[in-house]
């Protein structure tokens, strides 16, 4: 018993003596659980969702729909007329609004009747982002409950057009009852009078809502994906953006695997070795990043090539520029790891704090859960990390189906990363452990 009690102390003792080691297994999931219990916490608030909203009516109705919404907290809104309706919609497509919602001519003179089921629904077009779809339940409450507000103050003001227009109408129905028709206008006049009575009042408040009626308007929701050869739009594909958020992962971790592929070499002599040959700092170096980014392209383009064949994902944009992204991030991945062996002192010691930095990077980068559910502040510290360039970068160029150009700024910003890390690394990295 002795023995066996001596055996665990030796553990125990052996296991806190790595004071790093231990520090990261208690940092980390105490950083990943405070992540996750912001964005999903009671008390968290969610950053106001982009949106856009075009006005085609010029109505006041509309005119104070489109106010309404700006006013929304839970909203960004950016409203336009005709002029711009195409930049929105292109800004949906790219990722930048969650929506735009189109508010059709003839808004403001078919909604008090089409609250009664006197006359035909306006149509509101929906365009939204289908990989973000968790977004348009709140743009649709949202806009469902504006509508029902601005109508209902409009048709049940003092002197409103609407009423007196219905009241004309069954005046003149002749298929109805005497009586019956009778009745109801009867009814409008005490509706006008209660209404120009208490606008009259002094502090008036706004006009009573709409109660047991019909939603006065239809919506027509369009996901805002590409359209493919023959014009005819293509159904998003969900493995477009976990293939991208996942590869990125593992590609970052295999430049871990690489950075501790360095430490052992390092440990066993084989630097000192190759340093005696005539090959400069830079040379040794430059040839492990150059290698390491070649295998994480391999890496990349046979994840992608299965994505391609077995799952589905199209690439809708520019084929150069996704090359050129897997390119820069493989890189950028060389780079990382040459640098986390560089910072290293012991294979042991660095596993915990890469695999540390390498988790928050994904997070941050929007590979387990979209950005646009990040507080706002988060949202703009994630621009900050260039997995978020890459995740993006990725989705433009398969499924969002941009231009060779939409890949050059995020290509640009993991390049200036990949020369920072590629500097400190060869600046750092110590020969002997």
């Amino acid at each position: 018993m002795q023995a066996l009690l001596a055996l665990v102390r030796a553990e125990i003792k052996l296991h806190f003596s790595n004071r790093r080691a231990v520090l990261m297994s208690i940092v980390a999931p105490i950083l990943i659980a405070a992540f996750f219990g912001s964005l999903f916490g009671g008390s968290s608030r969610t950053a106001g969702i982009p949106v856009g909203v075009v006005d085609l009516d010029g109505s006041p109705l509309s005119q104070r729909v489109v106010q309404a919404l700006q006013a929304e907290s839970s909203l960004k809104t950016t409203a336009g007329g005709e002029a711009e309706q195409a930049g929105l919609l292109a800004q949906v497509r790219s990722g930048k609004l969650r929506a735009v919602a189109i508010l059709p001519r003839g808004l403001g003179a078919q909604a008090g009747r089409a609250l009664f089921g006197a006359g035909d629904k306006p149509e509101i077009a929906l365009h939204y982002d289908p990989s973000q779809a968790s977004a348009l339940a709140i743009v649709r409450g949202l806009l469902a409950q504006t509508l029902m507000q601005e109508v209902s103050r409009a048709t049940f003001s003092a002197n409103s057009p609407v009423l007196a227009d219905l009241k004309q109408r069954i005046e003149q129905d002749r298929g109805l009852d005497p009586e019956r028709r009778a009745e109801l206008a009867r009814m409008f006049d005490s509706i006008g009078a209660v209404q120009r009575r208490e606008a009259a009042l002094p502090g008036a408040a706004s006009a009573p809502q709409a109660g047991g009626l019909s939603l006065p308007y239809a919506t027509r929701e369009i996901e805002a994906v590409q359209t493919g050869a023959n014009a005819a739009p293509v159904a998003y594909n969900g493995y477009a953006h976990s293939f991208a958020g996942m590869g990125v992962q593992f590609i970052l971790m295999a430049g871990i695997d690489m950075a501790l592929g360095l430490l052992l070499m390092r440990r066993l002599g084989l630097w000192k070795r190759l340093r005696a040959a005539p090959l400069s700092r830079t040379q040794l170096l430059g040839s492990r990043i150059v290698a390491s980014t070649l295998i994480s392209l391999i890496v990349f383009v046979v994840i992608y090539a299965v994505a391609i064949a077995a799952f589905g994902v199209r690439v809708l944009g520019s084929p150069a520029g996704l090359a050129l992204v897997l390119l820069c991030f493989s890189l950028l991945t060389a780079s990382f790891g040459l640098l986390v062996a560089a910072l290293g002192r012991t294979p042991e010691a660095t596993r915990g704090l890469a695999i540390l930095a390498t988790l928050l990077m994904v997070m941050l980068g929007g590979a387990w859960v979209p950005a646009f559910i990040f507080p706002e502040w988060l949202q703009t510290v994630s621009f900050a990390v260039p997995t978020r360039w890459a995740v993006d970068a990725l989705d433009a160029m398969t499924w969002r189906g941009q231009p060779f150009s939409a890949a050059l700024l995020p290509c640009a910003v993991m390049l200036g990363f990949s020369a920072v890390f590629a500097v400190l690394a060869v600046w750092l990295f110590r020969w002997e452990e």
